[in-house]
């Protein structure tokens, strides 16, 4: 009776880690401020047993010339917009730009894909401040929104479709710019 009990203990607790390692996520943990910086979503599985037909990512204010990278299978898209803010970006003023990055194909359940756009990362974006970058994944009959954002002082971990994060720092002083 004993071996049962710790068994399904066990399985109880693999079972709710793999749920809270089941997210939709970004592959880097920081990005470098005043900087272009490549970003890698990962999906690691569809709605239920459905697979994952569209993927969109939404670009924060803050993040300016979003260019994703086009993916073998995949149809893409985007959506531009006037931004809420004016931005210098090398030596240009930007006032609109990539709201929106659509890829649409087909990923199965069973299987996990990455997509990868990259972006500026403006000063308007504080080092040392997470920055939300909500996705939305479609299957064929339901959708799955990861566009929480915790409160203060919050644990994103507490949430159950937080929005992918990465961190925003500081350029070293003794970096080179990137292009």
């Amino acid at each position: 009776m004993k071996q049962i009990t710790s068994f399904t203990a066990i399985t109880s607790l693999l079972i709710f880690a793999s749920q809270a390692h089941a997210h939709v996520s970004l592959a880097e943990t920081e990005a470098v401020q005043g900087e272009t910086t490549r970003l890698t979503l990962r999906i690691p599985h569809g709605c239920g047993d459905e697979a994952t037909l569209r993927v969109r990512v939404q670009i924060p204010e803050g993040l300016i010339a979003a260019q994703p990278m086009v993916k073998a299978g995949w149809t893409l898209e985007t959506v531009t917009g006037e931004y809420q803010n004016s931005y210098e970006y090398y030596g240009s003023t930007v006032s609109e730009g990539v709201q929106e990055i659509i890829w649409s194909g087909e990923l199965l359940n069973a299987y996990y894909d990455e997509f990868v756009f990259r972006a500026w990362i403006s000063d308007r974006v504080s080092a040392d401040e997470t920055l939300y970058i909500p996705a939305i994944q479609e299957c064929a009959n339901s959708e799955r929104h990861w566009i929480e954002i915790p409160e203060v002082g919050q644990d994103g971990h507490d949430l159950e479709a937080p929005a992918p994060s990465v961190l925003v720092v500081p350029a070293s002083a003794d970096e080179g710019h990137s292009h």
